[in-house]
C-alpha cells in the first residue's frame, strides 16, 4: 500500500509544492530493518544503491549508523598529528586545499548549482563539480537538491537542519547522517539529472576524496627528498587531506547551525537567517546569511562593500577571464527597500 502526499507552502517570496510519496511501514519479514554491514559498505562507495526496505522508510530520522563510520572515522585520523608531526609546507597546503575547496562548495556548489546565480560552460560545471567533491560533501546535485529543500522551508519542522527546530546538534551535522539525509528529493535539482557526467559524480562522489588522499600521500613523498622542508608522505596525507578536510566540513556546517542563531538580521525574511562576519571570514563570504535568505539568487551575498565576500571577488574575477558570465546581482532597490528591513542601515 502507499500513500501519497502533497504538501504546499510559501515563505516570503519563496514558494514551492512538493509531492511526495512514501511506502506504507509495513515491516519486510525476515531481514534486518537496517540492512546488512555489507549494504552500507557499498553505499560508501556506490551512492545509488538507496534503502530499498519498508523500514528504512518508516524511519527516515535515525542515525545509520553503519554509515557514518567513515565520517568518525575521519575526524579519528585528525589525531595523527601528534605522530606525523607539523612543518610550514604541510600547514600551507593544508590551507591551499581548505582555501580551494571551501571555494568549490561555496561558489559552485551553492551559488551556482543550488541557486544558478551565474552561467558557465559544461566543461566548467564538471570540473568545479569535481573539486567541490574532493571536499567530501557528497556530489553537486545530492547538495543542491538538499539545499533547495533547507530555502523552501527554511526553520519551519521539514528543514532537516533548523536548530531552533531539531536543535544545534542536529543543524550542524546530524541531518545529514540520518537515511533522510542520505536520500534527498532529487526532483528538487531535476535541472541537473539531465547531465551524465554529474549524474555520475553524485554516484561515486568517493572517487574524488580518495584521490585527493592519494596525491597528498604522492606529494609528501615527493616533497620528502628535500630534507629542510621537514615533511612526508605521512604528514601530508594528515595534514593535506584528513583535517582540511574536516575544518572545511565544520565551517560549512556553521551556515546550517550558527548562522540561525548568532548574529543580526537586516531584513525580514520569514526564518532566523543571520549576518555574521566571524562566519563570513571562515566561509569565503557565506556568513552574510541574512542577506542570502533576502536574495537568495545573487552571486554576491556581502551587498555593500564592507560586507567582505571572497567568493564572489573570485567570481568576478572568473567571469573577467570569460569562465563565467551573467552573474545575478541584488538590485539595488531591492537591497534598499525599507520596507523589508528590521532597522535602518548606518550612514
Amino acid at each position: 500500500m502507499t500513500q501519497c502526499i502533497r504538501l504546499e507552502g510559501s515563505r516570503d517570496k519563496r514558494s514551492m509544492t512538493q509531492s511526495t510519496c512514501a511506502a506504507a511501514s509495513t515491516p519486510v519479514p525476515g531481514r534486518n530493518p537496517f540492512g546488512t554491514l555489507w549494504g552500507a559498505v557499498l553505499r560508501w562507495f556506490d551512492s545509488s544503491r538507496g534503502y530499498a526496505t519498508a523500514a528504512h522508510q518508516s524511519a527516515p530520522d535515525r542515525i545509520d549508523w553503519a554509515r557514518i563510520l567513515p565520517f568518525v572515522g575521519m575526524h579519528l585520523a585528525c589525531l595523527a598529528v601528534f605522530w606525523v608531526g607539523v612543518s610550514p609546507v604541510a600547514l600551507l597546503v593544508a590551507l591551499a586545499t581548505y582555501l580551494a575547496r571551501m571555494f568549490a562548495i561555496t561558489g559552485f556548489y551553492h551559488r551556482y548549482f543550488s541557486h544558478r546565480a551565474f552561467k558557465t560552460s559544461r566543461t566548467a560545471q564538471f570540473i568545479f563539480g569535481l573539486i567541490g567533491a574532493t571536499a567530501v560533501q557528497r556530489g553537486p546535485v545530492w547538495w543542491a537538491a538538499h539545499h533547495r529543500h533547507h530555502h523552501a522551508n527554511s526553520d519551519l519542522d521539514e528543514d532537516l537542519h533548523s536548530p531552533s527546530q531539531h536543535g544545534f546538534l542536529r543543524a550542524h551535522m546530524g541531518w545529514f547522517l540520518t537515511l533522510r539525509g542520505f536520500e534527498p528529493d532529487l526532483r528538487l535539482a531535476r535541472d541537473w539529472m539531465r547531465y551524465p557526467e554529474l549524474r555520475w559524480l553524485d554516484r561515486f562522489d568517493v572517487l574524488m576524496p580518495v584521490l585527493l588522499a592519494a596525491c597528498m600521500f604522492v606529494l609528501g613523498g615527493a616533497l620528502s627528498h628535500t630534507p629542510r622542508l621537514h615533511t612526508g608522505s605521512g604528514q601530508m596525507l594528515v595534514w593535506g587531506f584528513f583535517v582540511s578536510t574536516v575544518l572545511c566540513w565544520h565551517a560549512t556546517y556553521t551556515i546550517n547551525s550558527l548562522s540561525h542563531l548568532f548574529g543580526r538580521q537586516r531584513y525580514r525574511t520569514g526564518d532566523n537567517s543571520r549576518n555574521n562576519w566571524l562566519l563570513a571570514i571562515l566561509t569565503l563570504g557565506e556568513g552574510w546569511h541574512n542577506n542570502h535568505h533576502y536574495y537568495p539568487n545573487a552571486a554576491r551575498q556581502g551587498f555593500y562593500w564592507w560586507e567582505y565576500d571572497p567568493t564572489w571577488y573570485l567570481l568576478k574575477l572568473m567571469s573577467w577571464l570569460g569562465l563565467i558570465w551573467d552573474l545575478k546581482m541584488v538590485p539595488s532597490t531591492v537591497r534598499d527597500n525599507p520596507a523589508r528591513r528590521l532597522r535602518r542601515r548606518k550612514p
